[in-house]
């Protein structure tokens, strides 16, 4: 038995491997093992740095990677100076939008959220110890950071994750806290773990859960979490400002009534 690790922002969650599984196929993990040596780069990788993310030797890493590359998965930088992925990946993150019952109905809601809100609304969908955007409607002031579908976030230092973790157990919370790697995004991040409940506390009592600067400077969070019918936390909608814009409770005032409304909508499909 071993793990395979991704990291982004200090959020490192774990897929359980059971190799001696008879219909667990080998030659498919190192491909995906490739393809997620991209998650943590800046940078066309060679093939030696990808054979090192994979944890495997460069005779293996070069058949995987001519093999991905020959489907349109992995493609030659345009400067020539290594490997990135491929156009290919596209077609499998919309497949998966598109598939996916709740960014399906989620999505006229998001849309109106969006109208109402005039600032940056996002759906997130929880993985574990980190949260993925699935669908991000733009304000008028946005970075690369901010628009791309597929980034993702902890929960432990998120107002999405403290939205979801307000409908989890103290057990369940305290297992969250105790797996992530917490450290701080900015000088703002709260890493403490009983100032992690004490917020997690707060989203129970409010009903939605507000972030400042703790993953972008100057950035106000607020969110609300999207249950299963059972009750579990699925992700959450989020509404993001500017603080040279709003303070803390003129922004909650305005839009956790709005939060709580859109993901009333979309809980009961």
């Amino acid at each position: 038995m071993r793990y395979i690790q991704r990291s982004e922002y200090g959020v490192r969650p774990t897929t359980r491997v059971d190799e001696g599984d008879p219909l667990f196929v080998q030659a498919i993990a190192r491909a995906m093992q490739v393809l997620s040596a991209f998650h943590d780069t800046g940078k066309p990788l060679t093939l030696n740095e990808i054979a090192a993310a994979g944890g495997m030797g460069k005779s293996a890493a070069q058949r995987v990677v001519h093999t991905l590359k020959q489907l349109g998965y992995i493609e030659r930088d345009a400067d020539d100076r290594g490997y990135v992925p491929g156009i290919r990946i596209l077609d499998h993150a919309r497949d998966y939008l598109r598939l996916n019952s709740l960014v399906v109905r989620a999505s006229p809601v998001l849309i109106e959220l969006r109208r109402n809100t005039r600032e940056r609304v996002d759906l997130s969908l929880r993985d574990d110890l980190r949260l993925v955007y699935a669908a991000r409607l733009q304000s008028k002031r946005e970075t690369l950071f901010a628009t791309l579908v597929g980034q993702s976030v902890p929960i432990y230092c998120t107002s999405g994750g403290r939205a979801v973790m307000a409908h989890m157990s103290d057990a369940e919370v305290d297992d969250i806290i105790k797996r992530s790697d917490r450290r701080e995004i900015t000088p703002k991040t709260i890493t403490d773990p009983e100032q992690i409940r004490v917020k997690v506390r707060e989203a129970r009592e409010k009903g939605y859960a507000l972030a400042l600067e703790e993953i972008l400077l100057g950035e106000i969070a607020i969110a609300a979490a999207i249950l299963a019918p059972d009750g579990t936390p699925l992700g959450a909608i989020h509404i993001a400002g500017s603080l040279s814009e709003w303070d803390e409770e003129t922004f909650c005032q305005r839009f956790a009534p709005l939060a709580g409304e859109a993901v009333g909508a979309i809980n009961r499909f």
